[in-house]
């Protein structure tokens, strides 16, 4: 798996996160609306937090287990994230994961870096399933997933935790034939 992927696309570069990054991943990560529908993201989000996170990103790679990109834009530089997390190697399949800042929603950023990393995933990682998931009270990310062309799987009933409450979780996975299939 190569250490740094790069991707651009006609709006975006996605990057690997730098340090530098850690300010704003905290402004724009630990916005209550972005904290509130994602598993593992705090609400208040310390920079110091955001620095170990991107911190990590420089092992996974080498352990061949997630590719986590910065989503950019010239004019505004980071306003998100796109991740392909427990990439299993034998069985061929990642987790997709994204967030984009909240002044960047309904701008169709989310679409267009997913697209950019599912084609690395499905061309570079040699990936068969990119399965995700989504909180059902975020129904504009399974907006995101069903443009992605990402088949609903199925409800996950009280499949997560968030701030002490238990939430149903929609299932979605889109297979390599899907991929090519949409050219």
């Amino acid at each position: 798996m190569p250490p740094a992927a790069t991707i651009t696309t006609a709006r975006l570069l996605l990057r690997p996160f730098a340090a530098s990054d850690a300010e704003r991943v905290a402004e724009l990560a630990g916005a209550f609306e972005i904290a509130d529908t994602t598993i593992s993201i705090p609400h208040p989000y310390p920079a110091e937090l955001a620095l170990d996170w991107i911190a990590r990103h420089e092992q996974e790679p080498h352990r061949s287990r997630a590719v986590t990109l910065a989503v950019t834009e010239a004019a505004s530089g980071l306003i998100g994230c796109v991740e392909l997390r427990d990439i299993d190697a034998e069985h061929a399949q990642a987790e997709l994961g994204f967030w984009i800042g909240k002044p960047f929603w309904r701008l169709g950023y989310a679409t267009e870096a997913c697209v950019a990393l599912l084609r690395f995933g499905y061309e570079s990682l040699e990936l068969n399933r990119v399965y995700a998931h989504h909180m059902v009270r975020n129904p504009a990310s399974g907006g995101v997933l069903a443009k992605l062309g990402m088949h609903n799987e199925g409800l996950l009933r009280q499949r997560v935790r968030k701030w002490g409450r238990f939430e149903d979780v929609m299932a979605y996975a889109a297979l390599r034939e899907d991929y090519t299939r949409q050219g």
